[in-house]
Parts: C-alpha cells; sequence; structure tokens
C-alpha cells in the first residue's frame, strides 16, 4: 500500500498518458472537448497570420489534435508535419491519416532548413526554461530563409498552478467526483488501483504547471540570439497572460 499520493510535473509523461487514454484526438489539444471550436478558431487565426498557401512545406511543433494539419491540408500546401513529445500520442493522430512523428522542441526531427511556416503555440510554457533557448535555436535550423513562425500563448510573467496539491488518494477523488464528474472519478480509480497492483507508488500528474514564462522584453533578445527577426507581437486573446509572437528567419 502506498497511501500518500506523489505529485509529478513530468509533461512528456503527462501527454503520454493522455494518449493511452484518450477516446477523442482533440484531448491531445489538452483544451477540454467542451472547447473543440477554440482550438479550431485559434488555428485558423494563427494560419491567417502565417501567411498559409499552396507553396508552403509546414511544421506543427506539438500538433495536438491536429487541427493545424488540418487546416493545412485544405489550403492545399505542399506538405505538412506535425511532432508530438511521445509515440503514444503519433499513434493516435496516425490512426486518423495525419503526417505526425515524435520529437521534441530542442531536438526536432526535421531536415535543415525545410520548413516555410512553422508553429509552436501552447508549447514553449512547458518546455524546461533551460531548454528554450536551444528550442529556438533548434526552429531556426528547420526554418528555410525567409521561413515565418508562430510562437504563441507564451506567459508574460509566473502563473499560479491551478491544481491543488492532495495528500491522499482520498482527498483527490473527491475533488474529481465534485469538479469534474463521475467519470473522471472513474478514471482515476482505476489508475490508482492499476499502480496499486503494480506495487507502484500512487503518482499524480496534473499537466497544468507552467515551467517557462517571459515578458516580451526578455523574450525578444532570445529570438534575436537565435537569429529570428520578430515581426510583432500581442496580447493572446484566450490567456490575456500570455502573448503571442510573429518571427521570420532572415533571407
Amino acid at each position: 500500500m502506498h497511501p500518500m499520493l506523489t505529485r509529478s510535473d513530468d509533461y512528456v509523461e503527462y501527454c503520454r498518458e493522455t494518449a493511452k487514454h484518450a477516446r477523442d484526438p482533440h484531448d491531445l489539444s489538452l483544451r477540454g472537448r467542451h472547447l473543440k471550436n477554440v482550438t479550431r478558431l485559434v488555428h485558423e487565426q494563427i494560419a491567417q497570420e502565417i501567411g498559409l498557401s499552396t507553396a508552403d512545406d509546414l511544421v506543427d511543433i506539438g500538433c495536438g489534435n491536429g487541427a493545424m494539419l488540418k487546416i493545412a491540408e485544405l489550403a492545399g500546401v505542399r506538405s505538412a508535419t506535425g511532432l508530438l513529445a511521445t509515440e503514444e500520442e503519433v499513434t493516435v493522430l496516425r490512426g486518423f491519416g495525419l503526417n505526425v512523428r515524435q520529437g521534441l522542441a530542442d531536438r526536432l526531427p526535421v531536415a535543415d532548413a525545410s520548413a516555410s511556416a512553422i508553429v509552436c503555440n501552447n508549447v514553449l510554457l512547458v518546455v524546461p526554461r533551460q531548454k528554450v533557448q536551444a528550442s529556438l535555436c533548434e526552429i531556426h535550423r528547420v526554418a528555410k530563409p525567409g521561413a515565418r513562425i508562430f510562437l504563441g500563448e507564451i506567459p508574460r510573467a509566473e502563473q499560479h498552478d491551478p491544481t491543488p496539491t492532495f495528500a491522499s488518494r482520498r482527498e483527490l477523488l473527491n475533488y474529481l467526483y465534485r469538479k469534474h464528474g463521475m467519470r473522471a472519478w472513474l478514471g482515476m480509480v482505476r489508475r490508482l488501483a492499476y499502480q496499486q497492483l503494480t506495487g507502484k507508488p500512487a503518482l499524480v500528474n496534473s499537466g497544468t504547471k507552467i515551467s517557462f514564462w517571459a515578458a516580451p522584453e526578455e523574450f525578444i533578445p532570445m529570438l534575436q540570439a537565435a537569429d529570428l527577426r520578430l515581426v510583432r507581437h500581442w496580447e493572446c486573446w484566450q490567456y490575456p497572460t500570455r502573448s503571442n509572437y510573429l518571427v521570420q528567419k532572415p533571407e
């Protein structure tokens, strides 16, 4: 028995577990099923910002449920590749015919100077701070000269993690039942039971921890250090405490 709960903030493992239990591809977007329309609208706006066209080779880093890949397909782009943190997520989206592969932001499995349009939305905030500069350099490496690059939903300041800490299984299960209903409660019961049967400690990973944040006056020099030119930045409409950046690799 392991009566105490241990909290993990390993985002890659959180994505892996989410994919294992996904009932809908939208689960991989990590926005909640009731926000499908928001996910679609966000990516339609990104496509407009980068001016997605039939001549583009698109790379979507952290492609979630594949919404951007579908938009790119409808736009008739030359190619569109999505990257996800785990093979489990890749398996889910490949089952729907999407071109995806496993890769992390600081180690992109993409050839040099091969992408004319790059999207990295709601990703850098969960990349460990010490790996963000390397991730920007990787984006520069895979971008063609003149490539348009969208970096979105980057918090401007440290944000409070909304998920409470629980000392016991009972506290966790009571919280899930009150806040999220029977389905979430049953899912966690199964997970905790499996951990107990296999002799593993009771581990909870909420996937809500923010690892990276930077105000524009800090982030823009990071872009410049990676030889990426800022086009403009603006407030993210669905998260007013976060910023979007449109940048370009110099010709």
